[in-house]
Order: C-alpha cells, then structure tokens, then sequence
C-alpha cells in the first residue's frame, strides 16, 4: 500500500491543474486516470487547437442549480492566470472571436505543459489505472484499491468528468461514487449539442445539410448569435450549441434569420427599390441562396415584392425574425461537448470544493453541478476549480 497525501482520480483538465497545484504546496500527490492517456478532452477540443479559456469570463457564463457557486473559484483564479502559464511555456496562441483563445499549432501543447508542471511539481501520474474500490476508514482516510496497486491518501478527489463523448471513456463513475458517499446528483443530459428534426421538419432542411449563416437562437429567455449549421439530421453550429444546454422538448425555439436587421425595412426597403424582384431572390441578399428558396417553396410565398401588400410584408418580417424550430431532442452525449447537471453544489464548499459530508472528499470539473457555456469557459472553470481544490488541500 502506498501513502500519499492527494489521490485524484481522472487525468483530465480539472484533475490535472489540482495535480500540479497540490504538489506544488510540497503534498504527495497521485492522479489515476483510466483512459490510456490525459488530456482527451483538451486534445480534441476546438478542432485539435484547444480553446483552452475565455478573457471574457464571468459568473453569468454558467449553468447551475447555485448561480452563486462557481464565483469564489473563478474570482481566485482567472483566466490570465492561465493565460501566464501558457505564455510561460512559450506557447503561442491567439483570439478567435469573442474571447476565445487557442492554440496557434495543437492542443497537445497545452497536455504537455500540464504535464511538464506536474513531472516539475513531482505528480505521479497512472494511465491505464481503473479504481476497483474505495473503503472509507475514517475522517481524511480513504483506501482506493486500483489496478496499479491499492493508495492510502488523506484527500480524495473526484475529477473524473461528464458522460459527454463516450468514445473517449467517459462514464457516470463520478456520479456514482458520489451517490455512495451520500452526495445528492442533480438529473444530467447533454449539453453543448446539436439538436436534431424528425418528420416533416427534418425532411425540409435535410438537403441542405452544409449551409450555414448566421443567427440569433433565442430559448427561454437567453439568446445567442452566431453561425447555425444545418446537418442531415437537424441543426447544429455555435448558435445552436449554445442555447441546447437552454432547451429542452416541448420548449420554444424561435431563430431570428437576420439578426441585426430589421426584418420589416428589408423588405419594406426592397418592395421600393425593387419591385419586380422575386421574394427568393431578395432574401438572398442576406441568407445563402438554397435556403432563400427553401423557404419560399415552404413558407413564404415566392412573387414579385410589388405584390406583395403592407400587412404580408409584415408578416413575412415576423417569420424572419422568429422563424419557429420544432426540435425532437438532441444527439445525445455521443457528440456533446458536456454534460448538464452533476454532482449538488449545495453539498460543496464553494472555496474548497470540500464536501461537506465527508471531510477530505472533494469534487471538481465537470462532474460538479456547474456547466460553462460554448468558447472556453468550461476549460477555465476546470483550471479554476482545480486550483481552488489543490490550494485547500491541508498540507
């Protein structure tokens, strides 16, 4: 049996930023992480450059059942914290758009860097190690019996992600563990996730999978404005991604076709300088031509703008600007880049990410109840809670 102080168990992002930051205080720190490798996530995220945060970080970015959660971790530790790191290890990156930074050559960068710092911090990492049991013997006394041998450590910490992307190993073991230490799981599902049609409206827009334009999704209050992506089974592209971790069946969702404009003067606009234009014709100005005339084979009449009357234009204003989306569901965790829900937070110490049913027992990542929204805001909260867990650790 080997002693340590801190035995983690997931080599992901939150995992490994704990790792590194314990071990730095000088505490004997193990991670274990059943894939054969770390980092999967951050080597598949943003196309292989890995959004790894957002400058534009708040609070507000995230989904919780405890809204007021997840500001002591990330007031602690910012994204320019991180952003040091990175420029640190020389690692050249840049902004894409709205805050979001990546890497200018490959997300393995920011693995090796995570790896490098725990190999300097002294971190004993196991690949390829599956937990088999955990004995509880007593306040800051856990056993963990693993396929590498069994660990006696004094902290526990739960770092093993969501049920998001399967391929890549995730599995529920988190909820569970927590479950059996007493812990209460608020309901997960899929989150960051292209939604999917069935029926007459799949049939619609199913051959014009590969379009793309931009819009204004707008679900239960939120709204967000980005490019939509139309696939053979539904919608998918940053807008849509975005307000999935907002919609559920059965609720609302209307697309403003051209955000930023007013629908009406467009056309009202047009009908002046125009008249003799077909409606289709019009509406590519603003939209890629195929679904221009999907919509006038469907859902708008496709005619001369000088006939059409003031109260029509009105109306066809209104479609544009919230055009209706009757989504079935979603694609499931197979391609979502999180899951929603997860361990209660109102269990947890919001400094700490400590229990507070079992001392020495902490939860961090994706596994806790607090889900980030599209474009690095997921990685900062890992970066974050990770430190705010691995700073508390009593050495």
């Amino acid at each position: 049996m080997q002693d340590v102080d801190v035995l983690i168990i997931g080599g992901g992002a939150a995992g490994l930023m704990c790792a590194l930051t314990a071990a730095r205080r000088g505490l004997r720190t193990v991670v274990v992480e059943h894939a054969n490798r770390v980092g999967k996530k951050i080597l598949m995220s943003g196309g292989g450059r890995c959004n790894f945060t957002n400058t534009g970080t708040t609070p507000a970015n995230y989904l919780s059942g405890n809204p007021h959660f997840c500001k002591s971790a990330l007031a602690r530790y910012t994204p320019w914290h991180f952003i040091e790191m990175v420029e640190r290890h020389r690692i050249a990156y840049h902004e894409k758009e709205l805050g979001q930074l990546f890497c200018d050559e490959s997300s393995k960068l920011i693995v090796k860097m995570l790896m490098d710092e725990c190999d300097a911090a002294g971190v004993e990492v196991l690949t390829s190690c599956s937990v088999e049991r955990i004995a509880h013997e007593g306040e800051r006394d856990f056993r963990v019996r693993t396929t590498a041998g069994t660990f006696h450590a004094r902290a526990l910490v739960v770092a093993s992600g969501g049920l998001s992307i399967p391929s890549m190993g995730a599995t529920g073991f988190g909820y569970e563990l927590a479950r059996t230490f007493g812990h209460a799981v608020k309901p997960t599902r899929a989150g960051l996730v292209p939604l999917t049609l069935s029926g007459t409206h799949q049939e619609r827009l199913a051959d014009l999978s590969g379009v793309a334009f931009d819009v204004t999704a707008n679900c239960n209050g939120m709204s967000f404005s980005n490019k939509l992506l139309v696939t053979h089974r539904g919608l998918s592209g940053p807008s849509i991604l975005q307000i999935s971790s907002y919609w559920q069946p059965g609720d609302e969702l209307v697309l403003d076709l051209l955000p930023g404009r007013d629908a009406h003067g467009f056309l009202t606009g047009h009908r002046a300088s125009r008249p003799d234009a077909l409606m289709h014709t019009v509406l590519a100005e603003a939209l890629p031509k195929r679904f221009a005339q999907r919509l006038c084979e469907v859902w708008l009449p496709d005619r001369p703008m000088k006939q059409f009357t003031p109260p029509q234009l009105r109306e066809a204003a209104s479609l544009l600007q919230r055009f209706p989306i009757v989504a079935s569901g979603t694609e499931g965790y197979r391609t979502a880049e999180v899951t929603l829900g997860g361990v209660d937070t109102h269990e947890l110490s919001s400094s700490t990410m400590e229990s507070r049913l079992v001392a020495g027992l902490y939860f961090i990542g994706e596994v806790v109840d607090v889900t980030g929204w599209l474009g690095g805001y997921n990685f900062q909260w890992a970066w974050a809670a990770g430190h705010a867990c691995g700073e508390a650790i009593a050495a």
